[in-house]
């Protein structure tokens, strides 16, 4: 396997080649780790929404019929996926190449933007929480699960040895905090929680009005 340097180009061929199998390799997380993670991030979908590195599209069931949805990823593969399911659920969504680090919108454009189990892959995620701020609008809501560092030291230090393998192989952090960089940003956190030893962390924030 090639080594990821962490640019786009990279990280496109990466999830194109893993797109036929990566919702047979995420079955065992699905059901033993995220618990309610999709429904409750798509459950929190008002007005225009982005959701960002949408994948396969394992989210879009979860969205509520005549959810206004826009959802870009940086892989055509795992976009043909996704594109896939949502006709075969007759749901409309305009499903865009584009990365995460560079949005291809206006500022406020969306009432909602979410992004799940996507933070711990995108090369730079502190420039990408950043452009997803940018985006939604002042009021908005700014909605992130992912896996993140544990609350338990000893499972922390596993986590950073997984990573000498798992970020150069696969561009996959496992000790990240994207919450840090909301903090940094001046949105408020308007929901934070944390469950299995605090590995995986869910988010709502709100753009500051003015």
């Amino acid at each position: 396997m090639t080594p990821l340097s962490g640019g786009s180009d990279q990280q496109r061929q990466y999830w194109d080649r893993h797109a036929e199998t990566y919702d047979r390799g995420m079955r065992f997380a699905e059901k033993r780790i995220l618990r309610d993670t999709r429904q409750w991030a798509t459950g929190l979908a008002t007005g225009r929404t982005l959701e960002v590195a949408v994948g396969t599209g394992l989210n879009l069931p979860h969205y509520r019929p005549g959810t206004d949805l826009t959802a870009v990823d940086v892989s055509p593969r795992m976009l043909a996926v996704a594109r896939k399911r949502a006709a075969d659920l007759g749901l409309s969504a305009h499903l865009l190449e584009g990365t995460a680090e560079d949005l291809d919108f206006a500022d406020g454009t969306f009432d909602t933007v979410i992004c799940t189990l996507a933070l711990c892959s995108i090369p730079d995620d502190r420039t990408a929480v950043t452009e997803m701020i940018r985006v939604v609008r002042p009021g908005g809501r700014l909605v992130l699960a992912d896996h993140v560092a544990s609350s338990a030291l000893w499972l922390r230090t596993v986590q950073r040895a997984v990573e000498l393998w798992s970020v150069p192989s696969a561009g996959e952090h496992f000790s990240r905090r994207p919450i840090k960089h909301l903090h940094a940003a001046g949105v408020r956190i308007h929901h934070h929680e944390r469950f299995l030893a605090g590995v995986i962390e869910r988010v709502v924030a709100v753009k500051p009005e003015s």
